[in-house]
């Protein structure tokens, strides 16, 4: 098969160790991503979705496990060791982008994110018709506005914003996290008709949690949905393609029963 970007092997998490509270999460989980694959994964709260990304992008480190991207192990890195290979969006747009700074600013972060950090790196006016090209992508007439400060751009543009941010050096992996969950229904549909183009033109190997299970059927190559740790459900291709939002809402309606809610 394809290249494998993504590998989590027997993953096990626990949260709240020897307490009242404690909760087996993933108990020899695992999952694996092809190269260029687009995965939504779905699932109610408590199924693992957030701990996923946090496990891929190593803001969490589990209690046993491996994790490989692009065939290699970071199981040990931190995060910050492996924001070369991974971006992820979030779902409040403050966190994706600088609300103080300008659009032109933001992205000359984005854009010296792996270079060692030096005084003179600042701001990188030659960049400047490389940043608008790829403002144009969005369609928005961001291009135009290099000079206007993130914050006042609308929450859907500043996702666009922190798209095209998080895609710029092109990541191993992007990890899409609830990223249009803040929006109002337009600009979420907006977001993610950007995302889908974004990806599939830059050919980026995709990772997007969501609550919207339209998006899930509408968006991406595969659909895994979660529930207490496993994954019950993990389509692609055809059979994706024949799936409708009733075929997927019968199987949640049926946890949700099972666990009483």
């Amino acid at each position: 098969g394809r290249q494998k970007m993504l590998k989590l092997e027997n993953i096990c998490q626990t949260f709240n160790k020897n307490t009242i509270n404690e909760k087996v999460l993933f108990d020899g989980f695992s999952l694996s991503v092809a190269k260029d694959e687009f995965v939504s994964v779905v699932g109610s709260n408590g199924s693992g979705k957030t701990t996923l990304l946090n496990i891929v992008s190593g803001n969490l480190m589990p209690d046993d496990g491996k994790v490989f991207v692009g065939g290699k192990d970071v199981t040990k890195l931190k995060n910050y060791k492996r924001a070369k290979n991974i971006a992820r969006v979030f779902q409040d747009p403050s966190l994706g982008t600088c609300p103080s700074m300008t659009i032109f600013e933001n992205m000359s972060i984005a854009d010296n994110k792996l270079k060692p950090y030096n005084l003179t790196g600042g701001l990188n006016h030659k960049r400047k018709d490389f940043y608008r090209s790829q403002l144009e992508l969005l369609g928005m007439g961001l291009e135009n506005r290099l000079s206007t400060l993130a914050g006042s751009l609308s929450g859907g543009q500043r996702q666009a914003l922190a798209l095209i941010m998080a895609t710029m050096i092109r990541p191993d992996l992007l990890l899409l996290d609830e990223h249009t969950a803040a929006l109002d229904p337009k600009s979420s549909d907006t977001v993610m008709m950007l995302t889908d183009k974004i990806v599939h033109e830059k050919n980026i190997t995709t990772i997007m949690v969501t609550h919207n299970l339209r998006h899930a059927v509408e968006h991406g190559t595969r659909t895994v949905m979660m529930h207490n740790g496993e994954a019950i459900m993990d389509v692609s291709g055809a059979e994706k393609d024949n799936k409708t939002i009733n075929d997927y809402l019968t199987v949640f309606n049926e946890i949700s029963i099972e666990c009483g809610n």
